[in-house]
């Protein structure tokens, strides 16, 4: 028995708080007619009609296929709007319009499928808990953010963990080794900890990029050390290895703009107003990862017991060599400080000497196992000792430049007996008037073959002009000076009783 429409829907709409054999009933068909129709969707067997694709209009490209599969083959990156161009320019006769586009665009999608190239594959990654932190730096300016009446150009340092996808973001404006650094030490003070590794983009903060092979910087190196951290890159021109963050930042983007769009206004009064509404958006968007995090944060790494730009206090005693060791590398310092105990700060990049609470002396910091020996610090005492020059220690120190080296090899070539003697007084004449006069009087001797005796460079270096730059300065304008009176604001008139 077949039913009509009408009582199909009666049936559905009975169905739904009534019995089968009610809604049959209110419908006007036999239970079992019912049940069928309730179970096919409302349709009988027999009704059922399998769909067959047929096509419905000729082919528009029929005649011209070939031509265009030829030019896919060749080139699988043609898109469609430009082979529509081209056969409408080589084809008048076929009457190609962009009306057939979508046409077009359907018959080379599925070339594409077909007999295409094959594509690119991605790799989902396992995320282990507490073994990588990611970071990078994205540009916000499209945001369009304003601060004080002024467009605020700018970018976020974004930090992340891609296992709990817990992340923080900073406002910075460069892509420095200091900002990079910076971030990654607020960052980790956030979270309280550190992944066992870090994963950066090729920075050149971080990453020295000359030639084929990519190394990490000694700074950045050194950095991560101080966090028992290691440091880690995706290859170059791969951002994609760097993923997890790299997704995030069109993520958080995409939460900043829907928050500014509900604030009705980019517009802030300050940078630290501003500051404040990223963070409350980062908050928010932390507030779901709790869970996770805090399965994470069992795994990760504590915090080094001090900054990494805090200084190192160490307690050196002068030798009677007038050096002293500081985290194993060895400086010169005067020799009045000989036998005195000081107090050096170590910092990242420097090292500061105090005695007492008196500065006495700032250097570079060196490597372990590096030494820095100031032949000013020795020079007065090698003139009365000259012999104790050959077999210095760390007598290799003692030539500041080249010019000062080449000079010690002529003095040995042409007065061997008297070549440390000579050489030890022209480093006094070095420390006691000018290391670059004296490089100068060098330099002339060896260039006209004349052997650089001491006394020969000091009368060269007692000759030197001396050229003073002019300087040149006019009268001031004395109304200026009546200008910036009238701006000063006026003392009250006292009045008297």
């Amino acid at each position: 028995m077949t039913c009509t429409q009408k009582q199909i829907r009666v049936l559905f709409k009975y169905s739904k708080t009534l019995t089968q054999e009610a809604a049959a009933a209110k419908a006007g068909m036999s239970l079992r007619t019912a049940r069928i129709y309730l179970s096919g969707g409302g349709a009988m067997a027999s009704e059922k009609k399998e769909w067959i694709w047929r096509q419905t209009h000729k082919d528009a490209f029929e005649m011209v296929w070939d031509v265009v599969e030829e030019m896919l083959e060749i080139d699988a990156g043609l898109q469609s709007q430009t082979l529509m161009q081209w056969l409408i320019d080589q084809y008048p006769e076929q009457n190609f319009n962009w009306s057939l586009l979508r046409t077009l665009q359907r018959r080379i999608r599925k070339w594409r499928a077909l007999k295409g190239p094959d594509q690119d594959v991605k790799f989902p990654q396992r995320h282990i808990p507490g073994k990588q932190s990611q970071s990078d730096w994205t540009h916000c300016n499209e945001l369009g953010v304003v601060i004080d009446g002024q467009p605020y150009p700018h970018m976020l340092f974004h930090f992340m963990l891609p296992y709990s996808r817990w992340e923080t973001a900073f406002i910075s404006q460069s892509e420095s080794f200091d900002n990079l650094t910076m971030g990654y030490m607020k960052a980790v003070a956030e979270l309280g900890a550190v992944a066992e590794e870090h994963r950066t983009d090729n920075l050149t903060a971080a990453v020295n990029n000359h030639g084929s092979r990519h190394v990490f910087t000694e700074r950045w190196t050194a950095f991560m050390d101080h966090y028992g951290v290691r440091p880690s890159m995706n290859n170059a021109g791969e951002s994609h290895e760097n993923g997890s963050v790299e997704k995030s930042h069109d993520l958080l983007k995409n939460a900043l703009d829907q928050a500014l769009r509900l604030r009705g206004s980019r517009a802030f009064v300050s940078v630290a107003e501003y500051e404040k509404f990223v963070r409350r958006i980062v908050d928010q968007r932390n507030k779901g990862r709790k869970e996770r995090l805090a399965e994470e944060m069992e795994l990760l790494k504590p915090l080094p017991e001090h900054h990494w730009n805090d200084p190192k206090e160490v307690w050196p005693t002068v030798t009677s060599f007038s050096t002293i060791s500081v985290d194993k590398a060895l400086y010169s310092v005067p020799s009045r400080l000989i036998a005195r105990e000081l107090k050096a700060l170590v910092y990242p990049e420097t090292v500061r000497v105090f005695l007492g609470e008196t500065l006495v002396q700032e250097m570079p910091r060196l490597a372990p196992g590096s030494r820095k020996i100031n032949y000013r610090h020795i020079a007065s005492h090698l003139v009365r000792k000259p012999g104790a020059f050959a077999n210095y220690q760390y007598r290799e120190e003692l030539f500041p430049s080249l010019t000062f080296r080449q000079a010690y090899d002529a003095l040995q070539h042409g007065r061997p007996e008297r070549a440390d003697k000579e050489y030890v007084a022209i480093l006094h004449l070095a420390a006691m008037n000018s290391e670059q006069d004296v490089e100068a009087a060098l330099a002339t001797l060896l260039e006209t073959k004349q052997l650089p005796l001491s006394a020969t460079v000091r009368e060269l270096i007692q000759t030197i002009p001396c050229d003073m730059p002019p300087v040149s300065i006019p009268a001031p304008e004395l109304c200026s000076y009546d200008l910036l009176l009238s701006y000063l604001p006026r003392a009250p008139k006292e009045t008297y009783q």
